[in-house]
């Protein structure tokens, strides 16, 4: 079972936020020795000339992976064992991986199209008008490793930009957005194919206004990303999206950060404000923590594989 994260910033001490190519390769060998097969390296908003110099070293790290010219393995940088089990109901479900790094398929852009109402842990005075100009400047000598990108659809031009980037192949996510439900359909119907982390950083559901994550639960098309760790969903509202959402809609997500993988059993990483910086655990322990928590084995196990090859279906 090929086992894949489309958002994850960084784990164990690395993160995107780098220009050192070793760096990458440490988070490849460290989501590997997890059991993640394949990652989409996620890049944090910052300005445009910073958040190329980041997508440049993940590029450099895709091209020497697909050379095969790296031979190390993480057993070279003394992480953690190849196998992993995951407990539920009294099962013993393996997680195998042959003792190498995940493979890098790609590029999530978080950003800079992003709402500064809801920027949540992330730097609103980095955020950018959704203009063609900007997006152009953005993915220049990229467009062929970028397979997400996240936008708020309310932002005066998004609408537009989404269509434009939905037709020329790069998957559109909705996310960190003040997105009334009318919004957020408009930014459906000219493309966009998920929501990035359902009800964090986003407009929350009201009686009179269910908003853009009021869409993202009924409407049964598009995609939306979960972070199952013990810190950024309720257990009762994980079990609400499961409820009533279409299972095969439903992507689960590490969100994980430099932090993560040391800290990841214990509180959740938060800042001194109290906000969330990212997920706690890597996203094969969230399946973990659902499945012993009760939910299906089965679903679970389809919304870290199968699911998200049908997202990026699109960008193969």
């Amino acid at each position: 079972m090929k086992i894949i994260d489309i958002h994850t910033h960084g784990i164990g001490g690395y993160d995107t936020r780098t220009t050192d190519v070793e760096h990458i390769f440490r988070i490849a060998e460290i989501e590997g020795s997890y059991g993640v097969s394949e990652i989409v390296p996620t890049i944090y908003p910052t300005t445009i000339k910073i958040m190329r110099e980041n997508m440049d070293v993940i590029k450099k790290a895709m091209e020497i992976q697909k050379s095969e010219v790296r031979t190390r393995t993480p057993k070279d940088f003394g992480v953690r064992p190849s196998t992993h089990e995951v407990s539920a109901l009294g099962q013993k479900l393996e997680i195998k991986i042959q003792n190498d790094a995940s493979r890098i398929i790609g590029i999530h852009l978080e950003g800079p199209f992003l709402n500064p109402l809801k920027c949540g842990a992330l730097n609103a005075m980095t955020f950018i008008e959704p203009s063609e100009y900007n997006f152009k400047e953005l993915i220049e000598g990229f467009e062929d490793i970028i397979k997400i990108i996240t936008i708020a659809p309310e932002l005066n031009g998004a609408l537009s930009l989404i269509k434009q980037m939905a037709d020329s192949g790069i998957v559109v996510s909705m996310g960190h957005s003040q997105a009334t439900y009318a919004e957020a359909e408009a930014g459906f119907n000219r493309g966009a194919k998920g929501i990035t982390h359902i009800f964090n950083a986003m407009r929350g559901f009201h009686h009179r206004e269910p908003g853009i994550a009021g869409f993202g639960i009924l409407n049964n098309d598009i995609f939306i990303e979960v972070i199952a760790d013990p810190h950024h969903l309720h257990p009762k509202t994980l079990e609400l999206i499961f409820k009533i959402k279409n299972h095969d809609k439903i992507l689960l997500v590490s969100d994980s950060i430099k932090q993560t993988d040391a800290f990841f059993i214990k509180d959740g990483i938060i800042d001194m404000h109290g906000r969330l910086l990212g997920g706690s655990m890597p996203v094969t322990e969230s399946a973990k923590r659902l499945i012993a928590n009760g939910f299906d084995e089965n679903t679970i196990m389809k919304c870290i594989s199968e699911n998200i090859e049908k997202y990026l279906k699109d960008r193969t």
